[in-house]
């Protein structure tokens, strides 16, 4: 069954990092960094194969099919082309990046699971070898999820700092100065 803790994190980890690079690139709006926290969840598409089986699926096209090049470079990497077609042209690139941020982080995150969970074939079609990193820690351990709050909160937190002393800034360049007496 999906971990709700493991997709949280996800989420919470694309939204810090959008909401952080938004400080750097005001593109990234709020609305945006939902497409980034949507991102982190595309490699988790693989569970489709509880919803659909890769049999159905394999006897509606009349071809060999897996779920499990989703979780890949290579299969979130598809999934951001059709995704960012969706939207209109002026949108496309920014949703593209962001989608691919999130499913990036995503994948990162996966890399430093305990093994076996971090072993995916995550460069696929590059190659088919299954990266192993050394794990940190497991998708069930209960800590991960309130550090994800955490960093989500306090990218907020800059942010919103941030965009405060931008907005004295600029009150204080358009204030009149005080005349001298």
């Amino acid at each position: 069954m999906i971990d709700v803790a493991d997709g949280l994190t996800h989420v919470l980890i694309a939204y810090a990092l959008a909401t952080l690079l938004s400080v750097r690139y005001p593109w990234i709006t709020a609305r945006l960094a939902t497409v980034a926290m949507v991102g982190g969840m595309l490699p988790d598409l693989n569970r489709l194969k509880w919803v659909v089986p890769p049999e159905t699926v394999e006897a509606a096209i009349g071809a060999s099919f897996s779920w499990r090049p989703m979780h890949s470079v290579g299969g979130v990497a598809v999934v951001i082309c059709i995704a960012s077609l969706t939207v209109r042209a002026e949108y496309r690139r920014a949703v593209a990046l962001l989608l691919a941020l999130g499913a990036l982080s995503h994948l990162v995150l996966d890399l430093l699971l305990v093994p076996p969970a971090g072993t995916y074939q995550y460069l696929w079609p590059l190659t088919s070898a299954e990266v192993v990193f050394p794990g940190f820690y497991s998708s069930r351990d209960r800590w991960v999820a309130p550090v994800a709050i955490l960093l989500a909160l306090a990218a907020r937190s800059v942010v919103r700092r941030h965009s405060r002393s931008r907005s004295l800034e600029r009150e204080s360049r358009e204030s009149p100065m005080p005349a001298d007496g």
